[in-house]
């Protein structure tokens, strides 16, 4: 399944959190932001809960990371 992860970080935190985002393997993409949200990523997982833990264990737990908004794409 893919998602969009909306990612809003601390100030000055964009280009670290961005760089740490592209390194995980399920982040397909990263693109930093002008405006709201600062980070939009494009992630795929296998089922449901494989989203939950990419999103909840590893992007929330990025440091400067401070709100994420996810968008489950229907394909």
């Amino acid at each position: 399944m893919k998602a969009y992860v909306f990612v809003n970080v601390a100030a000055g935190q964009s280009a670290a959190v961005v760089k740490r985002l592209r390194s995980i393997k399920s982040v397909k993409s990263a693109d930093v932001c002008w405006g709201l949200p600062d980070i939009i990523a494009l992630v795929e997982a296998g089922n449901p809960k494989a989203l939950q833990g990419l999103v909840v264990e590893e992007i929330q737990q990025t440091p400067g990371v401070t709100q994420t908004d996810t968008h489950i794409v229907w394909e």
